[in-house]
């Protein structure tokens, strides 16, 4: 229980938000980015423990919310056709798409299948040699090694029935549109730590020297998040903005090369439309060509699919951190776990999710 226990002590916890009420003379307002350090605030109330003069803003952080309408809806497509395996993550398979979900598609009797690792598609697609096996790939810097090595370990094997429908993402463009962004007010940030575990946090420097904003790396364990806001804050006080490292038991600065240069040799920049937020400049990362043959989307000529969002979902702006979740007009009413509009609302790191899940209903103010 080493590194588990010990960073959820109360009494451990309760020091550290004494010492953020003690430093903080003003207000702030931090972005977690992540969507399981929300689950983690919410779920433990952390945020309710803080200084009034600090505002935790709820971030893009969760790689099914942002996946864009029309990828769902190609994967769908790609689903429903016969001699086809479509294989996710368990959380892709409820998140709405125009009119249906991949849930639908298999109690309609489509192959749709949940795994743990999209190295298991390897084995599904050698004991089907007559299906297409199809994984769809989401995530951050997180999971894209990965899906990086099961590409590349596809087109080593020989495994001609395997192909992945991409959808990676990247933290450091998303946070410069946010920055950039005129309705988006952030002064501090609390990095992703396991992105961070895997492209280390070289790459943020550049964003705090050119907006002067301080960005500090964190866990998802109570203490963690406490001492990344306290480190945060400490900045912002003093009117600092620099990178800071709160997660050094798991992640060093240039971050672990081997998978970098994996995702590099698979895997290349490319501008990705981020659901609810819109089109981001090289935040996302496509198949090289040399490994196009690997191309969901290219193999099953899906490209064409387009798709608008429901009306009554706000999910762009609480992705953005405009709205809180229980801001949202449709929340815990048009849209609900059973019945989501958005995939935030459905994904196990949606801050809608966390919202309902932990009875998070009545408007603060």
């Amino acid at each position: 229980m080493k590194y588990i226990t010990e960073y959820r002590d109360a009494r451990r916890v309760r020091e550290v938000l004494d010492e953020i009420h003690r430093v903080t003379t003003r207000p702030w307002r931090l972005m977690e980015v992540c969507g399981g350090q929300t689950h983690s605030i919410i779920r433990h109330g952390i945020d309710q423990l803080l200084p009034e003069e600090i505002t935790m803003i709820h971030g893009p952080g969760c790689p099914v919310c942002v996946t864009p309408l029309e990828l769902i809806d190609q994967a769908i497509a790609i689903a429903s056709l016969p001699d086809t395996i479509m294989v996710s993550f368990g959380d892709m398979l409820r998140v709405p798409g125009s009119g249906r979900d991949l849930f639908q598609v298999k109690a309609n009797g489509g192959d749709v299948r949940v795994v743990y690792s999209p190295l298991e598609c390897l084995n599904i697609a050698r004991q089907n040699p007559d299906k297409e096996v199809v994984f769809f790939g989401v995530g951050f810097e997180t999971t894209a090694p990965a899906n990086a090595m099961a590409i590349y370990q596809a087109r080593q094997q020989g495994i001609v029935n395997f192909s992945m429908l991409v959808s990676h993402v990247r933290v450091p463009p998303v946070l410069e549109a946010l920055l950039s962004a005129p309705d988006v007010d952030v002064q501090g940030f609390l990095l992703a730590g396991h992105v961070c575990a895997v492209m280390g946090y070289w790459e943020y420097h550049p964003l705090v020297e050119k907006y002067r904003v301080p960005m500090v790396v964190t866990g998802f364990e109570p203490l963690d998040i406490v001492q990344g806001i306290l480190m945060a804050v400490r900045q912002l006080e003093q009117g600092r903005a620099v990178v800071e490292n709160a997660y050094a038991r798991a992640v060093v600065e240039d971050g672990n090369r081997p998978a970098m240069e994996l995702i590099n040799a698979v895997f290349e920049p490319c501008d990705r439309n981020w659901r609810g937020i819109g089109l981001i400049p090289n935040s996302g990362w496509r198949l090289r060509e040399e490994y196009a043959a690997f191309d969901a989307a290219r193999r099953f000529s899906v490209t064409h699919i387009q798709a608008a969002e429901s009306p009554l979902c706000h999910a762009g702006d609480v992705l953005k951190g405009v709205l809180k979740p229980n801001e949202c007009p449709a929340f815990g009413r048009e849209c609900t776990p059973r019945h989501p509009l958005g995939a935030p609302m459905v994904s196990a790191e949606g801050a809608c999710a966390a919202y309902y899940n932990f009875g998070r209903f009545e408007r603060a103010g």
